[in-house]
């Protein structure tokens, strides 16, 4: 008997693909076989933890053994929409299968996602064709080497190449992020040339807020940049140069806590007798949650009694954040073309709306990206599902799923797979998120790239194990190439790629402090900083990777093959993770593909141009 046929990801069952718009009219076809008897199909739509609603289907029409019915559905409210098709006769349903096909079942089964946003949810064009580098400030580049060093606690790294200190806090030395090697803004903006060269056109900077971690994210003064950093002018200037450049700055806002060490809060006294914890009077007071059933006395991020956690719904708090001459108003007005939310997950939906107003009331083209770790759009926290893809919060987030999808390629994991992986994002972001998703292999929360994919597993092995580890010379030059392969993945899915400092010499490191050493400017390893130049050239010149939509073409084995269709051009990229060459076919063509590599192919979409082919 043949099989009753939907795939959500066919464009003969499902228009338009992946999230519709609120407004937007969507279309869903289902094919049933005569020899499956009777059937009245109706589609069973339920937006999320509702009543389910039953719609049933038109009669289309037949085709030699096949009948054919079809629903349009206009759904004018944003929302997370699930559904499945109930055939009404012997309890027959269709649910959800394996990649996005229609299974028949007589059982409960998963059932298809449709996303629906808000109908003017618009995000930044700047980014969508562009590229991300990431630089963790401390550890970039020292542009003023003897600066003055504004407090005793903090230990300066004179010599560059030393492994960051990993002797826990808790231990009387307590080294752990108090080592400082002096990155400052002086030294990225003397390093803007290389980066323009390597094609990149925003930076995102870790916290550069005063603050008593190297790492920043226990921030002192949400208003003051850091003095080893440099003053607000110099942070100014640094925006006011990279832009000469092509470059856009953005910077991490951490809003969740605080530092127990700040201006704010102020437990250990540095700032004088204010601030929340010394004075119950303190206008900063309302902003903390004081209770004696906590450890220490008051509410903090993670039990860490150093990260005291913010109240978002203080209205005072709100207003600091994002009111006139606040946290949002002040880094805009000084150059920042927006801003990464710490922890999104952890701060309520309506405090991130009211962020994005804040950043959005400095022009459109600011952006605002968020920390999210899962698929954002079923993201379920303290809970709640998570609305901030739909439109009023977040433009778009860091895409972990990607870089999963991506390592587990370069693990062996099965091709299909993969690309299911990579196709569900694609069905479930809003289009305006997922063309500027933050796509990359290292951040400062993971292992480095080169690590993930060729080191030992840490599997939870402590630092001492983690220190000096190197992938051995035998294998480096297998694991570089799997890194550019990596990378090719990145550059070419939609989204925008990013490189976390340091990638591009193929750096070493586990998870912290190990992911964060110094960027080593006398590194003569150059395998991989002209492929990515050359990647974001493609990027830039090729309009199929400007919000081109993705298609696989073949997954099987140690080819993955995927197509993007701009307007005007399409490419296709070919990755082989396998140690032989293959040929695969693209544009009537076979293009060969060494062991290890990639090819990107490009072609106009215009009959009159067909026969231009490009090889990358």
């Amino acid at each position: 008997m043949p099989p009753i046929y939907y795939n959500s990801r066919d464009a003969a069952c499902k228009t338009p693909f992946g999230a519709a718009r609120a407004g937007e009219t969507v279309t869903l076809r289902l094919t049933v076989p005569e020899d499956h008897g009777y059937v009245d199909p109706h589609l069973v739509l339920t937006k999320d933890k509702e009543t389910p609603v039953h719609y049933r289907m038109n009669f289309e029409g037949q085709t030699p053994g096949v009948n054919h019915f079809v629903m349009e559905l206009t759904l004018d409210q944003p929302g997370l929409y699930f559904y499945y098709f109930d055939l009404y006769t012997d309890f027959r349903k269709v649910f959800r299968g394996k990649n996005s096909e229609g299974e028949l079942s007589w059982v409960p089964g998963e059932q298809w996602q449709l996303t629906v946003y808000e109908r003017d949810f618009a995000t930044p064009d700047w980014i969508k064709n562009g590229a991300m580098y990431q630089i963790f400030p401390d550890r970039f580049f020292e542009g003023r080497p003897d600066k003055e060093w504004p407090w005793a606690d903090r230990i300066y790294r004179r010599k560059k190449d030393g492994e960051p200190y990993f002797w826990p806090t808790e231990s009387p030395d307590g080294y752990l992020n108090m080592d400082y090697y002096g990155g400052d803004f002086a030294g990225i903006q003397q390093k803007l040339p290389y980066l323009r060269d390597l094609g990149v056109t925003c930076i995102y900077l870790n916290p550069i807020f005063e603050a008593h971690a190297n790492h920043r994210y226990n921030t002192a003064n949400y208003l003051k940049a850091d003095p080893l950093l440099g003053t607000n002018e110099e942070f100014a200037a640094l925006c006011a140069a990279a832009a000469k450049q092509g470059i856009r700055i953005i910077l991490d806002g951490v809003f969740s806590h605080t530092g127990s060490d700040s201006v704010y809060f102020n437990r250990e006294g540095r700032y004088g007798p204010g601030g929340a914890y010394r004075d119950r009077n303190s206008p900063y007071r309302s902003w903390y949650d004081f209770d004696s059933g906590y450890p220490g006395g008051y509410r903090s991020w993670w039990g860490f009694e150093t990260l005291p956690e913010v109240q978002e719904e203080d209205p005072s708090y709100a207003e600091f954040v994002c009111g006139k001459g606040g946290v949002i108003d002040t880094w805009l007005n000084l150059g920042a073309s927006g801003f990464r939310l710490d922890v999104a997950d952890e701060l309520p939906d309506d405090f991130i709306e009211k962020i994005r107003t804040a950043v959005k009331s400095h022009g459109e083209d600011k952006l605002l990206l968020g920390e999210v770790w899962e698929d954002a759009t079923t993201k379920e926290a303290f809970g709640r599902r998570r609305t901030y893809l739909r439109g009023k919060g977040l433009d778009s987030v860091m895409n972990y799923p990607f870089r999963n999808a991506t390592l587990c390629y370069l693990h062996g994991t099965s091709a299909a797979a993969v690309a299911g992986e990579l196709m569900s994002i694609c069905e479930n972001y809003p289009a305006p998120a997922l063309n500027c998703a933050m796509n990359f292999l290292s951040t400062h929360d993971t292992e480095r790239a080169l690590t993930a994919i060729a080191g030992e597993p840490a599997n939870g092995r402590d630092r001492n194990w983690q220190s000096k580890r190197r992938i051995s010379p035998m294998e480096m030059d297998d694991a570089v190439k799997k890194l550019l392969l990596g990378y090719a993945m990145i550059y070419t899915l939609p989204g925008v790629p990013c490189i976390y400092y340091g990638d591009e010499i193929a750096m070493q490191g586990y998870r912290d402090p190990f992911n964060r050493a110094f960027y080593d400017w006398n590194s003569t390893e150059q395998r991989l900083r002209g492929p990515l130049a050359t990647l974001a050239r493609l990027r830039r010149e090729c309009d199929a990777f400007d919000g081109g939509r993705l298609e696989i073409v073949s997954a099987k084995g140690d080819i993955l093959h995927y197509r993007r269709i701009g307007k005007t051009q399409t490419a296709e990229i070919i990755l082989n993770r396998g140690q032989h060459l293959i040929a695969e076919q693209a544009f009537g063509k076979f293009a060969e593909v060494n062991p290890g590599g990639f090819t990107v192919l490009v072609e106009e979409n215009h009959p009159e141009h067909v026969g231009y082919f490009s090889v990358y």
